[in-house]
């Protein structure tokens, strides 16, 4: 989060934005089509394998279809990074 708060802050997201993200749920600092995206995150982080359908869906009522793997392909490589980052530079 660190990493990509500070990412954000350069791209110009407020830092209360970046603050309100575990509460992107409830936030109104984030629309709807932000906060299918953000679902999608949530889900694919922790169950790879699948995106559970009402995510799907939500995603659908917001995006076309390119626009939709643009974004899973986005957070999967972001996961990707993070995991490989983790594996290399974290002690357990």
């Amino acid at each position: 989060m660190e990493s990509h708060g500070a990412l954000a802050r350069r791209l110009g997201v407020a830092q209360e934005t970046i603050d309100e993200l575990g509460n992107y749920a409830r936030s109104d600092r984030y629309s709807d089509a932000e906060r299918a995206a953000l679902a999608a995150a949530i889900a694919i982080t922790r169950e790879p394998r699948a995106l559970p359908e009402t995510v799907r869906d939500g995603l659908r009522n917001h995006y076309d279809e390119g626009q939709i793997v643009e974004i899973v392909c986005a957070i999967g490589l972001s996961n990707y990074f993070n995991r490989v980052e983790n594996a290399l530079h974290r002690s357990h």
